[in-house]
């Protein structure tokens, strides 16, 4: 059964789900919701859903933090795209990535090529808010996480551009923005 309060019908989900081909990849900005609005859209379509930086951890046996820390950034982004591509051949219906992964030039291009690549963006006071619930970032341990983040903002603003289709992000619930990927999914298809 769909979730309540979808302003799209489960006929209309199911007619829009079976025209997409390909797994759907959620990228933005840390904080703009992309696993929790995977899940509701995986949930809605009657797909897999799988968190990419949950993959990698359980693949590496060791957290995100941990990688970055001991062999650093280029390694971690090395590992994600092996990982990308492996979910993305294993059929998940929506994959949430972490921040960074759709800046990687490889890994922004395979998912472009082999899937659909949702930008879900977000204001920055909004990310500020939502990122102040977990203390897991190692990005918004170096300073002011609203100066950080609007800085991460504008200099990945080009390549998330680059996705196939752009939603917003706000207060409301992420259902809404569950839904309204679907109904841009449908208007782009």
């Amino acid at each position: 059964m769909i979730e309540q309060h979808s302003s799209l019908s489960e006929a209309e989900i199911a007619r829009i789900s079976t025209r997409i081909d390909r797994p759907i990849v959620l990228v933005g900005l840390m904080g703009v919701g992309k696993s929790t609005v995977g899940r509701r859209l995986a949930n809605l379509m009657r797909r897999k859903f799988v968190d990419a930086d949950e993959a990698i951890e359980e693949a590496a046996q060791r957290s995100v933090s941990e990688i970055f820390e001991e062999f650093g950034e280029s390694y971690f982004r090395d590992g994600e795209r092996r990982v990308i591509a492996r979910l993305i051949d294993e059929d998940w219906g929506v994959i949430a990535t972490g921040g960074g992964a759709f800046v990687d030039p490889e890994t922004r291009a395979l998912i472009l090529d082999r899937a659909i690549a949702v930008w879900i963006d977000c204001d920055v006071d909004t990310l500020v808010e939502r990122t102040s619930r977990r203390d897991t970032r190692p990005l918004l341990k170096q300073g002011d996480p609203h100066e950080i983040l609007t800085r991460l903002l504008e200099q990945r603003r080009p390549f998330y551009s680059q996705a196939q289709i752009r939603v917003e992000s706000g207060k409301g619930p992420h259902l809404d923005t569950a839904t309204t990927i679907l109904e841009r999914l449908d208007a782009w298809l």
